[in-house]
């Protein structure tokens, strides 16, 4: 006689939500999304939202890749980016910033210099570590050290100081478990710079407190008053700097995802290990991208520098004429000016001017302390966009 199969009490299916991270349940989305979905649901709108170049890669760089691609280059790259792409990164940071790398082991090529980022966080810390970062700043820095149960530490920069570290600031935020800081300069979203001898005193601040340094490094070739001095380049920080880059901002190549990371070999093969068992290599047809970009595509970015330095002028001559003061950014191609006297906070101020100015720009609440009261406005668009959302601005502001 068959015996009856005991019935089991069926497991109500629990809710996905419920067996998320808590980590990543809590942490909040990028403030820069929702502008651009509101942006999205709107028609005539001019946007000086995004941070992208409005360039496209020069053709003479995309014929290269097409010819690759007629050739059937298609196929994985060593783990750590093609050897003739590491030689010439070397080659370029050397002669542009006067660091010296081993392109063997001394530079990695990565998925952007965002990947860099997150794979020098992931190599370096360990629980309740402290990572020193001024803001305002790229939004990606405080979630990526929250993810890998870092303590993010920021110290709040300001327009009256052209948004610069002072060493005052980093000393009082040093504590015995201060371990990285990350330093972005030129910045997003001020546009502010750090001179080698604003460099200085931070150089003996991070020797004396033994901190490693992140030096996030994507806009350097967008300065226009003065050239970009390199963190690394300073006496003694080389070997405790990890210099990071990439193509997508200065070479217009955002949509290739190339980066890379220049540093000592112990935290290059550190990151090199992470970097294999995730994405495995950059694509190759951005790294083909790369490396023409560095032998035969630099005339065509120090043009679009140029161009990107008449916006800057225009657009900050703009804003004061319209009545919103903004500092001076020698560097990237943002601009960061107050909207503190109207009254309304940053996130007020980007979303009224959205909806009734047809204007996109962003809050700059969201880059971190020290950014409210200013919007983040990128002049990598046309003169005639430029011209127009002056325009349009000026109108909204008489309505406020």
């Amino acid at each position: 006689m068959m015996q009856s199969i005991t019935q089991q009490p069926i497991q109500q299916t629990p809710k996905l939500e419920d067996r998320l991270s808590a980590l990543v349940r809590e942490m909040k989305p990028s403030g820069i999304r929702k502008f651009f979905d509101l942006a999205n649901r709107q028609k005539d709108v001019i946007s000086l939202g995004i941070g992208e170049p409005d360039f496209a890669t020069p053709k003479i760089v995309r014929d290269a890749c097409i010819v690759a691609l007629e050739k059937g280059q298609t196929s994985y790259t060593s783990n750590a980016g093609m050897p003739e792409l590491r030689e010439a990164i070397a080659e370029y940071i050397a002669s542009s910033w006067k660091v010296s790398y081993d392109p063997a082991s001394e530079v990695l090529v990565t998925v952007g210099s965002s990947e860099a980022i997150d794979l020098a966080l992931r190599a370096l810390i360990e629980a309740d570590d402290e990572i020193l970062i001024p803001v305002p700043c790229y939004i990606s820095y405080s979630p990526i050290t929250a993810i890998g149960c870092g303590k993010p530490v920021q110290i709040e920069t300001f327009a009256e100081q052209q948004f610069k570290l002072t060493p005052e600031a980093l000393r009082s935020a040093i504590t015995p478990k201060s371990k990285v800081l990350i330093v972005s300069y030129p910045n997003n979203p001020t546009g502010g710079i750090m001179t080698y001898e604003d460099w200085l005193p931070i150089a003996q601040i991070v020797q004396e407190h033994n901190l490693i340094v992140i030096s996030d490094e994507i806009y350097a070739e967008l300065t226009y008053d003065s050239k970009h001095a390199s963190f690394a380049s300073l006496p003694g920080m080389k070997e405790r700097t990890l210099l990071i880059s990439g193509f997508s901002k200065a070479f217009a190549m955002t949509g290739w995802r190339v980066g890379y990371a220049c540093g000592p070999e112990p935290l290059i093969a550190a990151m090199l290990k992470i970097h294999q068992y995730t994405v495995m290599c950059a694509p190759i047809l951005g790294q083909i991208a790369a490396l023409e970009s560095l032998r035969i595509g630099m005339e065509e970015k120090d043009r679009m520098v140029e161009s990107y330095d008449q916006r800057r002028k225009l657009i900050v001559e703009g804003f004061r004429q319209i009545g919103l003061p903004c500092h001076e950014p020698f560097g990237s191609f943002y601009a960061f000016p107050s909207i503190a006297h109207t009254g309304l906070s940053s996130e007020q101020f980007a979303e009224r001017l959205l909806l009734e100015g047809k204007v996109v720009t962003v809050p700059g609440q969201i880059f971190g302390k020290g950014g409210e009261g200013f919007i983040r406005c990128a002049y990598a668009t046309s003169v005639s966009q430029i011209d127009e959302a002056l325009t349009r601005m000026e109108r909204f502001l008489k309505t406020i």
